[in-house]
């Protein structure tokens, strides 16, 4: 048993100097704002997407900055894309002499709202293949290559509706509270190997498609926004303090949390 006291004048960094993070999902959106966060921050990126123009604008914005990308075109929701991610991640880390610690955020997604007597089976394959099956099997292969060297930060990407109901939501709640109970679970397999598991849990955020679908549904974007204490939607910035906090040293003795980032959604019931 260890009980020495730390030196407490040492402060913990929230830079990513060194690290390779991976990010899926990351040609728009959350991804999108999560990796030129990263960049910015010190990290080289992997940015992950079925959409390769995408992810090259993404790329292009990173480089320019100074930051070190690569491009990984991949659908999640197929476990032989995953495994061509681990594939090439492994590539990377190997292909210089220093070690690099490895990050991986879980961001590849897409909003559903349905009323449970019309959803199908096909709704439902389709939202779980991404939402649970690809995370979980993004962080098993690439959980693999942090538990090789002792060390690695997974941060999956819940949401306020695994915790919340509201009506279309049945699915896509089931899917994300799946989210934040497999980051619990893998937290406590994975702790003692060096590996922290943590989720983020946003609300509803202004991305593309959530701004052309509340501009079509006005009625139902002023009863989202009612729940929200600071009285606005988020925006992907507003997330990603967050996200370099969970990928950073400064978070090392954080795992199996979902920190919700929603503006006070849930304070107060």
């Amino acid at each position: 048993m260890n009980t020495k006291v730390q030196n407490q004048d040492e402060l913990p960094s929230f830079r990513l100097d060194g690290r390779l993070a991976v990010i899926t999902g990351a040609s728009d959106g959350i991804g999108r704002a999560f990796a030129l966060a990263y960049a910015r921050s010190g990290a080289e990126v992997v940015l992950v997407s079925r959409t390769r123009e995408k992810l090259q604008e993404v790329k292009s914005t990173v480089e320019t900055a100074g930051g070190r990308a690569h491009i990984i075109g991949a659908d999640v929701s197929k476990l032989e894309d995953i495994r061509s991610i681990e594939r090439e991640v492994s590539r990377l880390i190997q292909s210089e002499a220093k070690d690099r610690s490895l990050v991986l955020v879980n961001c590849a997604g897409f909003g559903f709202t349905k009323p449970a007597l019309e959803t199908t089976e096909e709704d439902w394959d389709r939202l779980l293949d991404v939402h649970a099956k690809g995370t979980f099997f993004c962080c098993q292969r690439l959980g693999r290559l942090m538990i090789e060297r002792g060390y690695g930060k997974i941060i999956n990407l819940s949401s306020t509706w695994s915790t919340s109901t509201d009506m279309g939501k049945s699915v896509y709640g089931a899917a994300k509270a799946g989210v934040s109970y497999l980051t619990a679970a893998l937290s406590t397999e994975w702790a003692p190997l060096g590996v922290r598991v943590n989720a983020i849990a946003p609300t509803s955020t202004l991305t593309e498609n959530t701004s052309r679908s509340f501009r079509e549904n006005e009625a139902r974007a002023q009863s989202l926004l009612s729940r929200i204490k600071l009285g606005r939607f988020a925006q992907p910035a507003d997330l990603v303090g967050a996200a370099i906090f969970l990928a950073s040293p400064a978070s090392d003795f954080v795992t199996g949390h979902t920190l919700h980032v929603d503006g006070g959604w849930q304070a107060g019931g």
